[in-house]
């Protein structure tokens, strides 16, 4: 019994070891990022504005692969069941992260799928309509979209994505029957709201500021507390006249249970600094988009935000019209 202990004993500690050398030899080749929606929305664009400096700092490049579908469900069980080694990481957000499992309750993966990493990212989101809609202002179209019950649509990157939670939000808080259209990421539902295929859009400032301010759409209202840098001239919920509407929102990254915890802190460290260089800072500026404060860096705090918004999101989507 006493050699059965001592040979496990030894076994323990040679994987331990091994674990240990891998760890200390990470990252050795290519890491691959997942982003659960096409390219060009605002997942994807801040992606691949922290991927480029976490390169510098990892040594070693860092592959954007999108992958769209079922509100980031299809991304994230890919993301879920590759291996723990650290080559496979994946951006999430409050909806691919939180949401999701109240809007499809027989996933392949929990939250207890994934290891947090790191918040890289603070979002606020927006209301446009395209640029012909006849309102001038938000209490215009809430007046507009009563007198027209289910006629008006707004879309958004798709059942389970945060896009989709600005559109529930601001819906319940304006009391108003519009109809929701999902796409497979939120460039393409602006690109049909710019064409004018569809009435608007729910979206983060990250990828909709831009075409705000060419005046492809002309922005309704962001659910912050205090305007945009970038977007002077657009309301606030409660400048508007709707406080109850509140859209800001995270970006994070996960990896899948049992990448080691060095493995962890490796990215959590190329994260943060990342996130606290001036290029970064400028990009996310240019973006409408925060960087996490300095008490916020921690995976812990990503993990506590996707306990947080489980429930949170529970009570919204307990109508998931």
């Amino acid at each position: 019994m006493r050699f059965f202990v001592s040979r496990l004993t030894i076994v323990v500690v040679a994987l331990l070891c091994a674990v240990a050398a891998r760890a200390q030899d990470y990252p050795k080749r290519p890491i691959t990022m997942i982003v659960p929606f096409a390219a060009g929305g605002t997942s994807d664009v801040i992606a691949r504005v922290v991927a480029e400096e976490m390169a510098k700092s990892l040594g070693q490049p860092i592959v954007i692969e999108n992958i769209a579908g079922a509100g980031g469900s299809t991304a994230l069980t890919r993301a879920a069941r590759a291996e723990a080694d650290g080559y496979t990481i994946a951006i999430g957000n409050a909806g691919t992260s939180a949401a999701t499992y109240t809007i499809y309750p027989k996933l392949p993966f929990t939250p207890e799928s994934f290891v947090p990493i790191a918040v890289v990212a603070k979002t606020f989101g927006i209301v446009a309509l395209r640029k012909d809609f006849p309102a001038k202002n938000l209490q215009d179209f809430i007046a507009y979209a009563k007198k027209n019950p289910g006629k008006v649509n707004l879309g958004h990157a798709g059942v389970g994505s945060s896009n989709f939670l600005i559109c529930k939000s601001f819906v319940q808080a304006a009391g108003i029957d519009v109809t929701l259209v999902g796409y497979r990421g939120a460039a393409p539902a602006l690109t049909d709201a710019i064409g004018g295929q569809i009435d608007g859009v729910c979206d983060a400032a990250a990828s909709v500021s831009q075409a705000i301010d060419d005046k492809l759409v002309k922005g309704l209202v962001v659910g912050s507390t205090v305007r945009l840098a970038t977007l002077p001239d657009l309301p606030t919920s409660s400048e508007a006249g709707l406080p109850e509407f509140e859209a800001q929102g995270w970006n994070g990254l996960f990896a899948p249970k049992g990448t080691p915890p060095a493995i962890i802190a490796r990215l959590n460290a190329a994260a943060k600094t990342a996130v606290e260089g001036e290029t970064v800072k400028k990009r996310f500026h240019d973006l409408s988009t925060v960087a996490p404060d300095a008490n916020e860096h921690a995976s812990e705090v990503l993990g506590q935000l996707v306990t947080r918004d489980v429930e949170k999101y529970k009570k919204l989507l307990e109508d998931k019209k």
